[in-house]
């Protein structure tokens, strides 16, 4: 373990606040009664030269949902998986090939629901062997990493909107060199940078 890695294992033992897809957009209504479906996503850290950095996949531009959107890999929760974790990891190997006897599970953050009806269980881990880096085809069009200090600082977020379904949507953005990092994904790492403070 790492000074920083202990940091984020005790950051995360401490209770937090859900996020959401509509945090920055108060006046929604959401549904009385919606049913979310488990979802869990993986926050793969890697140490490379002593520095903390993050995987993330582009997803591919001819998938039908979120095409070319910044995720984490991950996915729902399938009957076979014991738990959101389980489904992080197992959806993980099957996105960029990282084993799940290769991660270390620091913790987790408290749950994202989204706008597409998912509840989802961000999972940090730390990669602790190599593995060869293999997107799925057709899902992934690229993993690439960004320094962890960039997206857990909050003054590298900004906030931006656009339409949807009729309604101006304000949402999360934590730009990094040519990747856009937005939605889901850039609100649970805003939701991260809030736990690590004190």
């Amino acid at each position: 373990m790492t000074p920083e890695t202990d940091a984020i294992r005790a950051a995360l033992a401490r209770p937090g606040r859900p996020s959401s897809d509509f945090d920055l957009n108060p006046g929604t209504v959401l549904p009385a009664g919606r049913k979310l479906r488990p979802a869990g996503v993986l926050a793969p850290v890697t140490v490379e030269d002593g520095h903390l950095r993050l995987l993330l996949t582009k997803r591919s531009s001819a998938l039908k949902h979120h095409p070319g959107q910044i995720a984490f890999p991950g996915g729902s929760q399938d009957p076979g998986d014991i738990d959101v974790t389980a489904a992080a990891l197992r959806e993980a190997h099957e996105e960029i090939g990282l084993p799940p006897d290769h991660v270390e599970i620091l913790g987790h953050l408290p749950p994202h629901e989204t706008v597409t009806g998912f509840l989802v269980t961000p999972v940090i881990g730390v990669v602790r062997k190599a593995f060869g880096i293999t997107p799925e085809p057709g899902e992934v069009e690229e993993v690439f990493s960004v320094p962890l200090a960039h997206v857990l600082d909050a003054r590298n977020f900004v906030i931006e909107g656009r339409i949807w379904r009729g309604t101006r949507r304000s949402y999360y953005a934590v730009p990094y060199g040519p990747y856009y990092i937005w939605g889901a994904t850039a609100r649970m790492l805003r939701a991260w940078t809030e736990q690590m403070k004190p």
